[in-house]
């Protein structure tokens, strides 16, 4: 075997490793290192403050909520979009125009750009003309402050990731179900299961991959989320709102405190590394491969 033979390979995934280091090795280990500095941005020198910025983090109360908004945010919507988008994908798994026209309707959210939708929904959830105080209002309920309120403002943001979301997750669940032998489902008429039998012991196992899936791809997003908030409630009322990425974006081009930044971003990085790690050590064994 030639010299060329033994490094060809390295030399076709060589362009892909340099684009990937270029851009996302090299902006998470400058962030490691500005986290590490006061900086402010403009200035052409950098005061170097080892482990304080982290140390101020996380003695203030501010950011604590912040990470409680965050974790909020993502298991509500992370739970409701799964659970939804399973249920749908029951219903749709079938041929026919109307079933077709539904899936298309419930898919088409994804493909509009969250700035849009945020602007959309800012619209419908208007405490004083707003679309969706007006459909209670025909039921008797009063007007409701759903952005501005906060008992409601967090929720608020959770609906709108999930009506957006929930039509990606249903066709993949529905890919999920098509892959499933039809065999299985005859060899389990035949044995006269009942309907909740066959899918907690046959369906539920047999879509475990689709679910690991979409659970860690829906997570990772649920903690990145920030267009809503930026262009919904700039995470108001009263801090209600403020999530992890929103804080960053805040602290670091709104206030100039780069270092500071960096070190949320750090942490956010440490969470979503460190839940992703436990999913995967307490649940990949669970997850059943045909």
């Amino acid at each position: 075997m030639t010299i060329w033979e033994k490094l060809r390979p390295y030399a076709m995934v060589a362009p892909a490793i340099a684009v990937f280091s270029l851009f996302f090795i090299y902006p998470i280990l400058y962030m490691i290192y500005l986290s590490m500095y006061d900086w402010n941005f403009i200035s052409p020198t950098k005061s170097f403050v080892g482990l304080q910025n982290f140390a101020d983090l996380l003695q203030e109360k501010e950011f604590i909520q912040v990470i409680n908004n965050s974790i909020i945010y993502t298991v509500l919507t992370v739970t409701l979009i799964i659970s939804l988008s399973l249920l749908l994908a029951l219903w749709l798994n079938r041929t026919g125009v109307f079933h077709g026209f539904v899936q298309g309707a419930i898919f088409s959210p994804h493909i509009v750009s969250w700035v849009s939708i945020s602007m959309i929904w800012a619209w419908v959830m208007d405490p004083q003309y707003g679309l969706l105080n007006g459909f209670i209002g025909l039921f008797g309920f009063g007007k409701v402050a759903w952005l501005s309120s906060q008992s409601t403002s967090l929720l608020s943001l959770v609906i709108v990731a999930v009506w957006k979301g929930l039509g990606y997750n249903t066709l993949v669940f529905i890919a999920g179900l098509q892959s499933i032998p039809k065999d299985i489902y005859e060899a389990a008429a035949l044995d006269r299961s009942k309907p909740w039998t066959t899918f907690r012991k046959l369906i539920l196992p047999m879509l475990s991959p689709t679910i690991f899936f979409l659970v860690i791809i829906n997570m990772i997003g649920s903690f990145q989320v920030f267009e809503t908030i930026a262009i919904m409630t700039q995470g108001g009322p009263v801090n209600t709102t403020n999530t992890l990425v929103y804080y960053i974006y805040e602290y670091g081009f709104r206030f100039f405190k780069i270092g500071y930044a960096s070190a949320a971003g750090v942490i956010l990085l440490f969470i979503v590394g460190a839940l992703t790690i436990i999913y995967f050590k307490l649940l990949s064994k669970r997850v059943h491969y045909q």
